[in-house]
């Protein structure tokens, strides 16, 4: 399979690529002209940092969004436009470095059908999985789903170690277990149990949406990193591009009707537009994320940005913290630290 094809060439790839940046030659791959000189450390500290801010304030721009508890706008459109609006950032990205550094082999948009293949993968990934959603809460509720949608960092570690053939060390895996139970807990309300009695059709469909995205997320890793000097501008542009074919079918298979009656922009605010701005910041973060470090780190940043969200909401909505939301926060900080400590030494 493809995945298999690019793993083989992971390993060279990536030590060519770590020695150009020990050389300190110029890396014009990052959004924003981040300098590629800098230490790795420093780009991944950053990317990281910028994904857990963004994907924090998600939520709290999603409940603005909504008007009586309900989504006048509708949300294909909207993920259309995030898609849209994430390619012309890789666009403008990339004029900025074509007008600076000139055209080169690694910052070109020509390309072959052999590196273009592969983008269109992860794209109808989450559109079904994306779907899937819509019909899940047929047999669950949305507390009960945010449960059930932490069994994505179990199937992220399981299949980044199949996938990408990357080991984790046992501190490493425990730390995981830790992180899912962590956030689990910190989920929980006094209506929780209710989850443990979700029919088995709901399990089956939690277990396959959490399956899709680890799938997912660990097969644009794998693509994104298996040309290292690859700007990543262009592979973005290309992941975006497909992103925007697939969220247009899903507009004619979810709200056709509904868009063609009503209008594309309806219901459509300024705090939509401002969600927008945001899942599209967050996206391009996610792909640096993949780019200068791993899905394992993308895991933990939106797990610490569930918390930080939470925490935000006490002053935003008068959200009220509950003890397993300190007992939970307490546990996803000793899995942070079990991560760090336990890496294997490669």
């Amino acid at each position: 399979m493809e995945y298999r094809k690019i793993k083989d060439q992971d390993k060279d790839e990536e030590s060519a690529g770590n020695l150009e940046i020990s050389r300190g030659k110029p890396n014009s791959a990052v959004l924003g002209g981040l300098s590629g000189g800098s230490p790795q450390w420093k780009r991944k500290s950053m990317v990281t940092l910028a994904l857990t801010i963004l994907t924090s304030s998600q939520a709290i721009l999603i409940v603005w969004s909504k008007r009586a508890g309900k989504y006048e706008y509708s949300v294909t459109t909207a993920n259309f436009l995030v898609e849209t609006l994430k390619c012309a950032l890789s666009l403008l990205a990339l004029a900025k470095i074509w007008r600076t550094e000139g055209v080169t082999e690694d910052n070109r948009l020509n390309t072959t059908v052999d590196e273009v293949i592969v983008y269109p993968i992860p794209a109808a990934l989450y559109l079904v999985k994306n779907l899937l959603q819509y019909y899940i809460f047929a047999y669950v509720d949305a507390p009960g789903y945010q449960i059930l949608k932490n069994l994505n960092i179990i199937s992220t570690g399981v299949l980044y170690r199949i996938i990408l053939k990357k080991r984790l060390s046992d501190i490493e895996w425990a730390a995981f277990i830790l992180l899912c139970a962590g956030c689990t807990t910190a989920q929980l309300t006094s209506n929780s149990d209710h989850v443990l009695q979700t029919p088995l059709y709901g399990w089956v469909m939690a277990i396959v949406m959490a399956l899709l995205s680890g799938f997912a997320g660990v097969y644009t890793e794998a693509i994104i990193k298996k040309r290292p000097q690859r700007n990543i501008n262009v592979q973005n542009f290309y992941l975006y591009v497909f992103g925007m074919i697939f969220n247009a079918i899903a507009i004619v298979i979810q709200d056709f009707d509904e868009v063609a009656n009503k209008g594309f922009f309806h219901g459509y605010s300024s705090v939509t537009v401002v969600m927008i701005v945001n899942h599209a910041l967050s996206g391009i973060a996610v792909s640096m994320v993949m780019k200068y470090a791993d899905n394992i780190v993308k895991v933990y940043s939106t797990s610490v940005a569930m918390l930080l969200t939470a925490i935000v909401s006490v002053f935003l909505f008068g959200f009220h913290l509950s003890l397993a939301f300190f007992l939970g926060a307490t546990v996803v900080s000793v899995s942070v630290y079990l991560q760090k400590v336990g890496k294997p030494q490669r």
